[in-house]
């Protein structure tokens, strides 16, 4: 069996010597990056994630307590959302038109978009009412709705009677969680879909542990999906009943949640029952919500360096792939005519004793020289093996900088091929433990196959993970356990990690979620770092910035 990938990153690590000699936009003097340093906290605005229900109402405007302020009726006072429930007040004054305030909140992430990387710096929460209805009181000054719960974060929310924008009655409601787990039974790889509303929009209420069989799988967030997180895992294990258990957790389950401050948060178990059936091995990858980002700074995205007098305006087709995707180029309205020249903007470093020594720096790679004829450039380039995530294409005459274009290197699994250059497996392969430089260029990845014996080390190999905070790190769990994580960053995005086949014969299955990297530069308050996002498609700050961190699956047989 043989691997043709390798070659190819040898070429391109020469490469990236001679891009780091050329001018860029990017780069300040000595081709110095690392903004790692220098934070600006920016809470991101949730993108439009398909399904998330709406607020309860519109924004009530702002309103006063009564110093005599009286007491609301709500029956039942605590469920989950979809309960009926009615409000109820008297003491108020006769025939008036009543607001009905429910208290509510938004909550989201807080990053540091930087030219050259993007940091996370943990989430925040405000608290606001929205307007549930209004209603007009009787002659005695009562009243009495109906309704439905909401679909709202959970925990208590306040009710009051507003009266010309004084609060002259209040009451509340506990909304509680519930647990919905489809379907209950299937093979080995089935997917379990996992449903969990009633999350807080607070530190201690907004992240849950899912659970399987007493190992950590990984953490799910609703920050912004209102309160509601839905995750999928495989089947795992042998024939028979397995516990599935989502707590609260800010990465672990707090496992006494009844003694703590937010009994609410109570969680709940499903078993589901393991059958016979038919398995593929092939792998395969889940990608986020394709979603339209909310802020307008990528990384390597920069105007520094371009040139102010230019009118050019580029187009990339296509604007995104992994490595290797053939990309057309066209420019129009440039001022010159003759080779331009085309670079692609990176960066090279890792995250090890970060910040207190450099980190990283910018550096480009040369993709070729195309002419221009009046005004007009058109070219095919070849995306470059390295890092994953956010990039730019530059068109340059001379030193000068006439246009600029991101793409966006999306992962992909390394192909493993047999002597006739047959794919024998995707990402899979036996491990090459020999200290030659071959196979260390390799990141001593073996053989392509998908089965092992047992006690075998095998490796998973990736291209194109790439190097912030939010796509740098891929948390892997065997047979729904957390077991370790993978970074791409110091090789330049191809990862190859190392485990072993255990469990017995049978098929095993292993998964490669993102992550919240939080090691290295680390910054205060960052919670739900360093653990398998599994709510990744529809709440992961990186969406927001138009990053597409996709999760793996791959099954693996193993015999004896």
């Amino acid at each position: 069996m043989m691997h043709f990938r390798h070659a190819w990153k040898r070429a391109y690590t020469v490469a990236l010597a001679l891009g780091a000699l050329l001018p860029m936009a990017l780069s300040t003097a000595g081709g110095a990056a690392d903004t790692t340093g220098v934070l600006n906290p920016t809470t991101l605005v949730a993108p439009n994630i398909p399904g998330v229900a709406p607020l309860p109402g519109p924004v009530t405007p702002s309103f006063t307590m009564s110093p005599s302020i009286g007491n609301l009726t709500v029956t039942p006072y605590e469920g989950p959302q979809g309960t009926p429930i009615t409000i109820a007040g008297s003491g108020l004054p006769a025939s008036t038109s009543v607001t009905l305030a429910w208290s509510t909140s938004s909550a989201s992430w807080v990053v540091s978009p930087q030219p050259d990387t993007v940091n996370y710096l943990g989430r925040s929460s405000t608290n606001f009412f929205v307007t549930l209805t209004t209603v007009t009181t009787s002659a005695t000054g009562s009243f009495s709705y109906a309704m439905t719960v909401p679909s709202d974060f959970g925990g208590m929310h306040d009710i009051y009677a507003v009266v010309n924008n004084v609060a002259q009655a209040h009451g509340g409601f506990e909304l509680l969680r519930t647990l919905t787990v489809t379907p209950r039974s299937g093979p080995i790889g089935t997917p379990i879909h996992i449903t969990y509303t009633g999350m807080g929009a607070t530190l201690y209420t907004g992240g849950a542990a899912v659970l399987y069989d007493n190992h950590f799988t990984g953490e799910m967030m609703a920050s912004w999906t209102r309160g509601t997180a839905s995750v999928t895992i495989p089947a795992v294990g042998a024939l028979g009943k397995h516990v599935i258990q989502v707590g609260d957790a800010i990465s672990y389950v707090y496992m006494n949640i009844v003694q703590s401050p937010v009994p609410f948060a109570t969680g709940g178990t499903a078993i589901f029952t393991v059958t016979r059936g038919t398995v593929s091995t092939t792998p395969k990858i889940s990608w986020p919500n394709q979603v339209t980002p909310t802020l307008s700074e990528v990384t390597t995205l920069d105007a520094n360096g371009l040139s102010a007098a230019t009118a050019a305006k580029t187009t990339l087709t296509p604007s995104t792939g992994p490595v290797g995707t053939k990309v057309q180029v066209t420019v129009s309205g440039l001022s010159g005519a003759g080779p331009y020249q085309l670079t692609w903007a990176s960066v090279q470093g890792s995250r090890v004793n970060c910040p207190t020594s450099s980190c990283w720096a910018y550096v480009s790679v040369p993709l070729g020289t195309a002419s221009v004829a009046g005004g007009t450039l058109s070219a095919n380039v070849t995306v470059p093996n390295g890092l994953g995530g956010w990039h730019v294409i530059q068109v340059m005459s001379g030193t000068t900088v006439e246009a600029q274009q991101p793409f966006y290197v999306q992962e992909s699994l390394v192909p493993f091929y047999n002597k006739s250059g047959q794919v024998v497996s995707e990402g899979i392969a036996t491990a090459n433990d020999a200290a030659t430089a071959q196979a260390i260029a390799a990141g001593q990845s073996g053989t392509g196959t998908y089965t092992f014996k047992e006690g075998q080390e095998l490796t998973i190999s990736l291209d194109g993970v790439g190097w912030t905070q939010f796509d740098n790190t891929l948390g892997v769990d065997y047979d729904n356990s957390y077991i370790g994580y993978g970074c791409g960053f110091n090789s330049n995005g191809y990862t190859v990690i190392h485990l072993y086949a255990t469990g017995g014969p049978g098929l095993h299955v292993i998964n490669l979620y993102p992550m919240m990297y939080t090691q290295q530069p680390s910054f205060a308050n960052t919670p739900y770092g360093m653990t398998p996002v599994l709510s990744y498609a529809r709440d992961f700050p990186a969406l927001a910035l138009g990053y597409h961190v996709p999760s793996f699956q791959f099954v693996i047989r193993i015999v004896k």
